[in-house]
């Protein structure tokens, strides 16, 4: 049993989105959960004999939550960004072997092994940062095969690491070129045939997809969803990024756990996702980098009452970020969000977006996921740029 003490403890269970913070607080662990945890005054007695951790001051946070990413994939887009800023089309870019498909072919290219090297430093940069748990989408193989390739890359992620991953099957990202003229084919042989073999192997936690005009139509994505319930998967839905297809709406009739990106969300998804308790992952490294003009609607999001939740959306193509402390940087400076807000929504609201009621908070019976920063008060790690102020991380209860 462990006793942390002499704190600031953000506990980030008001729901109003303050940071529920605890003056020299205190904050007990048995074995990976917390026992307790309030002002150090309070504590019981019986944990008085707990062995003592003086954090001097410091700031505990819940771990971080990265919950929308797609760190596992092959090659990278370095020149494609390149070429953009040079002032080329993407039509131009597309014909040079550039977007989506050319990761894709590299994905396809590469074997388990140099996936999972080429995942792990982007992934040991989000751990140095506080991130205890971790969403990685497939999406990058379109073939069954290469799905189930980068979902196998995504688990053992999970096994060299001291970080809890989640996997999401996002097959219905591209429609690839062999089956540029058969989209029922695609559906039908990659993201339904892949899902069925994926979930037996027990790969898959949730079910995306990509719903724009250049994607799939919100009637596709809607019988995908159908069959992701019929295994019992929840579903989450990339929407209302380039245009407002009502995508968010569906999903949410069919219980999304999550609607992301949503620059687009028209007033029918809001009220929607409302009802439905879908939370709102909001993805500003897809916004800065293909330098976007229309926010979201943050403020009619916050007075319906949806939750916020921020992630990396890491990325080749549109977003290359893996850094969830920039991450909440931009949520402040392009999105308008509070610095309280942008701290709930890469924890509680985070886990959330992912289906987990066990961590994002720090009460009693949660998992005991925790960062330890150096700052004086929880508004510093949303203001600073490109610095780390992180003291320690503890995973599962275990300082790691």
């Amino acid at each position: 049993m462990q006793l942390l003490a002499n704190a600031q403890i953000a506990t980030m269970t008001e729901k109003s989105g303050g940071y529920a913070l605890i003056q020299d607080g205190a904050l007990v662990i048995q074995d990976d959960r917390i026992a307790w945890v309030g002002a150090r005054a309070d504590l019981p007695q019986h944990y008085a004999g707990a062995a003592l951790q003086d954090l001097g001051g410091r700031l505990v946070t819940p771990g971080l939550v990265d919950c929308h990413t797609h760190i596992v994939f092959g090659g990278d887009r370095a020149r494609e960004f390149e070429m953009r800023l040079e002032g080329a089309s993407y039509e131009e870019i597309a014909r040079a072997g550039g977007g989506i498909l050319s990761s894709v072919n590299a994905t396809r290219a590469a074997d388990d092994a140099e996936l999972l090297a080429r995942a792990l430093p982007r992934v040991d940069h989000l751990i140095a940062e506080g991130a205890t748990t971790l969403e990685i989408k497939s999406g990058y193989g379109l073939t069954v095969a290469d799905e189930m390739k980068m979902l196998r890359v995504a688990r053992q992620i999970g096994e060299k690491r001291a970080i809890h991953i989640k996997t999401t099957w996002l097959a219905a990202h591209a429609l690839p070129a062999e089956y540029k003229d058969d989209r029922a084919g695609y559906i039908r042989d990659v993201v339904i045939a892949g899902m069925d073999a994926a979930h037996a192997e027990g790969l898959i936690d949730a079910v995306d997809g990509f719903c724009e005009g250049i994607a799939f139509s919100r009637d596709e994505m809607a019988a995908i969803f159908d069959h992701a319930h019929a295994l019992g998967l929840p579903v989450k839905l990339h929407a209302e990024q380039l245009s407002d297809l009502h995508g968010a709406a569906m999903a949410a009739g069919r219980g999304a756990i999550s609607a992301d990106h949503l620059e687009w969300l028209g007033q029918d998804g809001i009220d929607a996702m409302a009802a439905a308790g879908t939370v709102a992952v909001l993805l500003p490294g897809a916004f800065y980098t293909l330098r976007e003009t229309r926010l979201p609607p943050v403020q009619a999001l916050r007075d319906a009452g949806v939750p916020l939740a921020l992630a990396t959306d890491s990325n080749p193509g549109t977003s290359p970020l893996t850094s969830l402390l920039l991450t909440m940087n931009m949520g402040a400076t392009l999105f308008r969000m509070t610095p309280a807000e942008c701290l709930a929504g890469v924890t509680a609201h985070a886990a959330r977006a992912l289906g987990l009621s066990d961590r994002g908070t720090l009460a009693a019976g949660q998992r005991a996921d925790l960062a330890i920063w150096n700052v004086d008060h929880p508004a510093e790690l949303t203001y600073r740029i490109g610095f780390n102020p992180l003291h320690a991380r503890i995973f599962g209860g275990d300082l790691v």
